[in-house]
């Protein structure tokens, strides 16, 4: 009997695991995967070719390895007669009577530029008259690899050789790892991350906007739970129903309703003016003014859900214990802090983890409000990471920074919810009551 009640409820249970696996599991295994490479949109995802750029030049030139002179030859266009620029010709179906000529009177040297070519070619007898025809028989001796792509590495190497100079296998190896273009398991992320000023700015902003904002959830949370306790039954769901709303409105409208409220063309400036001030834009006009209406409109959205447990935990606390404390002259503080306060250490540890995660993870009313101004002062790392990974202002959506980023914030929110439960004593709140020991 006590075997199929487990397998019953472990069938019950299927389902909730299998949302866990498919919504949580993966997707922060994935994002572990990824913050291990470089994978953007210029690698791709499946693989890549090797090509040296103009940016691939540029990027060398600061190496202290490649000089002028190697850097030169990499980016220039020389031409070589032998015997591959010879068979690549017959292919393109140069005469071969012209070939003949060429390779009896010209196999062996290189010529620095195309016109020192051309004019060679020139003085053969069996060249071809037309100056387009000229041009066509000169291209299979050219020597470049600047915005050429090969396959493999193998062919990269093939074309490096065949430059016309050497080339170390130091100098070699550099340039296989910049020229390629696909991605690579690397852990530069991190590093990149640690060393670019503007991450530690971001880091200060999430900081701010995390302990600010969770403070106005818990403390206003708590406030209008007690609050609406102590009011009759109708007032309070009434008000409750109210302050409901900034969390089951959508995140859209609700952005809208503050913006019509806080733009230099709303309702406060409205306001303000008939008392002589001018209109302002408080979402958008200053770097104090933009971080009071993000936290507020991020305040009560986390309010709302507090103020829904506060109160389902404070009905919950038997009528007896606040009766007996009315006859013992209890004041309604006294109520509050020696009884009512003592029974919300569990909802406030469950409101103060479920909103630390939900304010380092989400995004979407700092997008809507301010896009993260003015001048980028209210990004916060989320933010930045949907910035970095999924519309980035450059075109190239930077995957492995990103998902590096937001395994950051996977760790970061681990620790804190390992620290909320020491600091509430998680062990001692699902202890068995000292009653049944």
């Amino acid at each position: 009997m006590r075997t199929k009640t487990s397998l019953l409820g472990l069938g019950f249970l299927t389902p909730a695991l299998i949302m866990i696996l498919v919504f949580f599991l993966i997707p922060v295994v994935l994002t572990g995967v990824f913050a291990f490479t470089n994978m953007s949109t210029a690698t791709g995802i499946q693989g890549g070719e090797y090509m040296i750029s103009p940016k691939t030049i540029r990027r060398l030139e600061s190496d202290p390895l490649f000089d002028k002179k190697t850097l030169d030859r990499l980016s220039s266009t020389s031409y070589r007669v032998d015997e591959f620029g010879l068979t690549k010709a017959l292919e393109a179906k140069i005469k071969p009577a012209f070939l003949k000529e060429i390779k009896k009177n010209l196999l062996g040297k290189s010529f620095k530029s195309r016109r020192d070519f051309e004019r060679t070619l020139k003085k053969l007898k069996s060249r071809p008259r037309s100056p387009r025809a000229l041009k066509q028989a000169a291209e299979p001796f050219s020597r470049s690899i600047l915005n050429q792509r090969y396959e493999s590495e193998t062919a990269f190497i093939a074309a490096l050789e065949n430059l016309g100079a050497p080339i170390s296998d130091e100098h070699q190896q550099t340039l296989i790892k910049r020229a390629y273009t696909g991605w690579v398991w690397t852990s530069e992320n991190f590093t990149n991350m640690a060393s670019k000023p503007g991450t530690w700015f971001v880091a200060f902003n999430t900081l701010l906007y995390v302990t600010l904002t969770l403070v106005f959830n818990i403390g206003f949370g708590l406030f209008l739970a007690i609050s609406t306790f102590y009011l009759p039954a109708g007032q309070a769901s009434f008000f409750r129903a109210v302050w409901l709303l900034p969390r089951i409105s959508p995140p859209v409208l609700y952005v809208l309703l503050w913006k019509w409220f806080t733009w230099d063309s709303g309702f406060l400036s409205t306001i303000t003016s008939w008392f002589g001030f001018p209109a302002f834009n408080y979402m958008l006009g200053s770097i104090p003014s933009a971080w009071t209406v993000v936290i507020l409109i991020n305040g009560f959205v986390g309010a709302s859900l507090g103020m829904l447990l506060f109160s389902s935990a404070i009905a919950a606390i038997p009528s007896s214990m606040l009766h007996a404390s009315e006859v013992d002259g209890a004041s309604r503080w006294q109520q509050i802090r020696y009884i009512i306060m003592p029974q919300l250490r569990w909802p406030i540890l469950f409101t103060t983890s479920y909103n630390t995660l939900s304010l380092l993870t989400s995004f979407e009313y700092i997008l809507l409000a301010t896009d993260g101004g003015p001048g980028g002062s209210t990004t916060v790392w989320s933010l930045d990471a949907y910035y970095v990974a999924l519309n980035n202002y450059a075109g190239n959506l930077e995957y492995g920074n990103g998902a590096a980023m937001a395994l950051v914030l996977v760790i970061v929110g681990v620790i804190l919810s390992l620290l909320y439960l020491r600091l509430f004593k998680f062990d001692e709140l699902v202890a068995k009551p000292r009653i049944e020991n």
